[in-house]
């Protein structure tokens, strides 16, 4: 079962999430620029508010500040997707997903995002009817833990339990691979995103891309 990270290795939501956490910043603590030192990549929600507050207001934020800025950022997030002018699908992405659905039609996604985002950027993206589960930002603040929440849900989708080794991550970024690895998963990277190829190289992904045209040409190789 193939399970996709979204951010970069799906689509791009053209600085969608960065401006409207940038909102929610500025007016619940009146700071700019919340987003101006913070690097999103392979990173849940949680983490990424969090850096935002320490980077802005020299401290974390409680849980109910969190859950609170998550529910403005929430409502806001897919009438800021609908307009942004960035918003693109990835090389080939569209083109990868059909090849798989008809082969792997079990896909799911793990992500960093929380699930009501992730659903927003799917939609937005038209890709939501390529993925009956996933492993979200909302399930755990770390990323290990939401690809072993796919996992489980994937299996559950199954119905028996499905051996780790076959489930296979495909992201972008070093987090992608460092939580794959945490679960015993395979990993595919594709180096269309945050990292360069030569970064994710050297983390020894077990299989790494320029683009998703080459996913498929790698499924038939080993299933």
């Amino acid at each position: 079962m193939y399970l996709f990270d979204i951010d970069g290795t799906l689509l791009l939501s053209g600085g969608a999430g960065s401006r409207v956490i940038n909102r929610v910043f500025e007016r619940r603590f009146e700071v700019e620029g919340a987003m101006d030192s913070v690097s999103p990549g392979g990173k849940t929600d949680d983490m990424i508010f969090q850096e935002c507050a320490i980077a802005k207001l020299g401290r974390e934020l409680s849980r109910s500040e969190v859950d609170s800025m998550q529910e403005a950022y929430l409502s806001e997030l897919p009438e800021e997707l609908a307009s942004s002018p960035g918003f693109r699908l990835m090389p080939f992405a569209r083109e990868c997903l059909d090849f798989l659905v008809i082969r792997s039609p079990q896909m799911g996604i793990a992500t960093g995002n929380v699930e009501s985002a992730a659903k927003s950027k799917l939609a937005r993206a038209g890709l939501s009817h390529y993925f009956c589960f996933g492993g979200y930002g909302s399930d755990s603040a770390q990323r290990s833990e939401l690809v072993s929440a796919a996992v489980q849900r994937g299996s559950a989708i199954h119905g028996a339990p499905i051996a780790v080794e076959k489930f296979v991550v495909v992201g972008d970024t070093l987090r992608d691979i460092e939580a794959a690895r945490a679960c015993g998963v395979r990993v595919l990277a594709v180096a269309a995103g945050s990292c360069t190829i030569d970064e994710l190289r050297a983390a020894k992904p077990d299989a790494l891309f320029e683009t998703l045209e080459e996913l498929p040409a790698w499924h038939l190789a080993e299933f």
